[in-house]
């Protein structure tokens, strides 16, 4: 029994099993040392504990991110297989979904590989790092993408704000301002993207994207809620009830002490429950039991 007055679903979770973490170079520097992922859950853990933290965080559900993190082969990048978040769905359907990931090198062969990890697989969205190509979002190499979620009637979440620190020796860019949201919005106002990461440091003009445009929401994961700018609980809280996404980014941040500084912030129990769920429940078109 959940000590939480409602259930969530968390739409930013990196799938996180002892053979995908094996497949992460650097991971406990980066994992480990910069993000303080705790021993107990850094080096992975099974699918069934991580059930076991999701009820004791009273979240229903958590969409699976298959990650392309940066162009494949490169010596600090790595790309989780469509195939491991499918078999993780496959094994508990009624708790996880699934996101591919993008890596907009890849052209139209990335291209058929989302199409076909929506129409065989089920995912149900896209998710995308600019950061890590070093590619901005309004970056050409990104609209076939935006163009085929389109067609495919999925949104896409887009890392936004600054760049985190990988590798001493690897440092990038941040190429995803919120203000490059812009003119993707404008070319497909069929798309519904979704901005990651809360924005930060960039929260206010993240929360002007999403303003000025219908098909803009916000992701409000990887920044611990407590640090969250009054700005940002204000428009949760407001007029931005509507835009904003739950998510933790597991295991970056942890799924119960999430939830435990969400309740801390005391919202309107209209715009929490839009947080935690509802919002996600109309833009991923789930019906209330979270099934597509």
């Amino acid at each position: 029994m959940s000590k939480y007055d409602m259930l969530a679903i968390d739409a930013v979770v990196n799938i996180w099993t002892p053979e995908t973490y094996e497949l992460r170079p650097n991971r406990d520097a980066f994992f480990g040392g910069k993000m303080k992922v705790q021993d107990h859950t850094l080096r992975g853990i099974t699918h069934d504990e991580m059930l076991r933290r999701m009820d004791a965080a009273g979240i229903e559900r958590a969409f699976l991110i298959a990650s392309k993190v940066g162009t494949k082969g490169h010596r600090a990048s790595y790309h989780i297989p469509y195939e491991m978040v499918a078999e993780a769905i496959n094994l508990h359907p009624d708790r996880f979904l699934g996101l591919a990931g993008i890596d907009p090198t890849e052209g139209m062969d990335g291209v058929r590989q989302l199409e076909a990890a929506v129409r065989d697989y089920g995912f149900i969205g896209a998710h995308g790092y600019p950061h890590w190509f070093e590619l901005a979002p309004d970056h050409a190499k990104w609209y076939p993408f935006y163009a085929k979620c389109v067609e495919l009637d999925i949104p896409i979440q887009l890392q936004v704000g600054q760049s985190m620190l990988y590798d001493p020796n690897y440092r990038l860019r941040s190429v995803g301002k919120p203000i490059t949201l812009d003119a993707v919005a404008c070319d497909f106002p069929e798309l519904k993207l979704i901005g990651i990461h809360v924005g930060i440091p960039w929260t206010d003009e993240m929360i002007a994207m999403a303003w000025k445009h219908p098909n803009v929401y916000i992701g409000c994961d990887a920044h611990a809620p407590k640090y969250w700018p009054d700005s940002f609980v204000h428009y949760i809280n407001t007029y931005g009830s509507n835009k904003v996404l739950f998510g933790t980014d597991f295991p970056i941040l942890d799924f119960e002490r999430t939830r435990d500084e969400i309740e801390a912030l005391d919202l309107r129990p209209e715009s929490k429950r839009k947080l935690l769920r509802d919002n996600a429940i109309r833009v991923y078109k789930l019906n209330e039991g979270a099934a597509r």
